[in-house]
């Protein structure tokens, strides 16, 4: 018999964590390992705002596929396509070729994009917050408009270039305002033609309540510290169109802005709708134990699968959340593993650890076993779970250095200057487009 082919579509949380328990269970005799993923490192989502603001590089969250995983082979690609009748994924490879590879398992963990909500502008003139280019072009734009608000005398253009605008209540929205608002004021200093006074930084949701899940006193608390620092909240609105000076809001009111970062809510990947299966919401509905219904030797994890919380009940699903997709990651892994030696699987069940939010400097909120927690000792919480949450010792020693570096001798809020001359839109950053039709992708697997 033939040595099992087991397939992994990504590389995040889940993708990650599932190749790593399949090296250490599998001997390469029982299987082959592959992963597909465009990027050779995990990205470390939660401290994205941390490298838009210079507080952290963008290696100190990268940590590498390959130091990590030894036996698997690493295909630098997307895929594009699923063809379960034919067990077989159609890859776009970072040099645009077209291959099909084929699987006897097949894990998908594609990971989300931002959702837009085709709302006039949005995708033209916003920068999301998913990518490592998306937080660096982020750091780069934002004190490319210091540098010109310095030098110019139009007062008009003046406010745009100094109005900040974060859409998005949730964690990565909370976050991302604090840290914008953390850079500029602090950047501000260095011109002396510049009042920190003047800067704006706008936090805009539809929800009524910032990050309703950490309860309302939390979620009060939260408020108190972004409004001390200066965060003007918009909330129970949402944007109603965006052109490149200006954003205008459901409401009615139109913001003079030549900054709109969009962090309200993701999709999962487009790579889902290549598969005729069940959708929830989008995500790819499965069993408890991972399985899509009706794909032989096909899981689903992380962002793009509507996974049943059993921890939960009452019909729930679970969140897209790292802390889940880590641990559907293992769980995968052993279900692979089961059902290659000829066991059953088992089901998922993990009830959540709690949350934390670093909202700059010694502030944070944090909800760790359901404790509330907020100031020094909650900064020191989200501390500890972002060192523990990055997998190699070599990713936790790069972001403590960057942080006591950052402490001791601040920035300098240098522009790299590497995305002056691309685009920036949503659909560059994030691959939204090139997925193939289903047609499309049986006449390539067919061949």
């Amino acid at each position: 018999m033939s040595t099992p082919r087991i397939l992994i579509v990504g590389g995040g949380f889940a993708g990650l964590e599932c190749a790593y328990r399949l090296e250490r269970r599998l001997t390469a005799r029982e299987a082959e390992i592959t992963m597909v993923s465009e990027q050779n490192h995990q990205l470390y989502l939660p401290l994205l705002p941390q490298v838009a603001a210079g507080k952290l590089t963008a290696q100190s969250i990268a940590v590498s596929l390959r130091r990590l995983l030894r036996r698997t082979t690493l295909v630098p690609g997307r895929a594009v396509g699923v063809d379960p009748a034919a067990k077989a994924v159609v890859v776009r490879t970072i040099d645009e070729q077209v291959r099909a590879l084929r699987y006897d398992y097949l894990v998908l963990a594609p990971g989300s994009v931002t959702r837009q909500f085709d709302i006039p502008g949005v995708a033209e003139h916003a920068i999301g917050m998913k990518t490592l280019a998306e937080a660096a072009y982020l750091r780069d734009h934002v004190i490319g408009q210091l540098d010109l608000a310095a030098a110019t005398d139009d007062p008009e253009e003046r406010a745009a270039r100094l109005r900040f605008v974060v859409v998005g209540g949730g964690y990565a929205g909370s976050e991302t305002a604090a840290y914008v608002q953390r850079l500029t004021s602090r950047a501000a200093k260095r011109y002396p033609g510049l009042d920190a006074s003047e800067i704006r930084c706008h936090l805009v949701d539809l929800a009524p309540k910032l990050m309703p899940e950490l309860g309302d006193a939390l979620g009060r608390k939260a408020v108190r510290v972004l409004e001390r620092r200066g965060v003007e909240m918009s909330l129970g609105v949402s944007v109603a169109s965006a052109t490149e000076g200006s954003v205008t809001l459901t409401d009615g009111r139109t913001l003079p802005c030549r900054t709109l970062v969009w962090t309200a809510g993701v999709a999962p990947s487009p790579l889902i709708a290549t598969l005729d299966a069940e959708t929830e919401r989008g995500r790819l509905v499965t069993r408890a134990d991972l399985t899509v219904p009706g794909f032989d030797g096909v899981y689903a994890l992380g962002d793009a699968a509507s996974v049943p919380d059993l921890a939960t009940g009452a019909d729930a699903v679970c969140a897209p959340t790292a802390q889940h997709a880590t641990r559907q990651g293992k769980a995968a892994a052993m279900n692979v593993l089961s059902a290659i030696r000829g066991f059953p699987g088992a089901d998922y069940r993990h009830r959540d650890l709690g949350l934390v939010v670093d909202l700059g400097g010694a502030q944070a909120v944090a909800r760790p076993l359901g404790v509330p927690l907020s100031g020094i000792v909650a900064q020191g919480v989200t501390t500890a779970y972002h060192l523990m949450a990055l997998r190699t010792l070599t990713a936790r020693s790069r972001a403590v250095g960057g942080w006591l570096l950052n402490a001791l001798a601040g920035d300098d809020y240098v522009r790299i200057g590497l995305q002056a001359e691309q685009e920036s839109t949503l659909d560059h950053f994030e691959s939204r487009k090139g997925y193939l039709s289903r047609a499309e992708v049986r006449e390539l697997t067919d061949r």
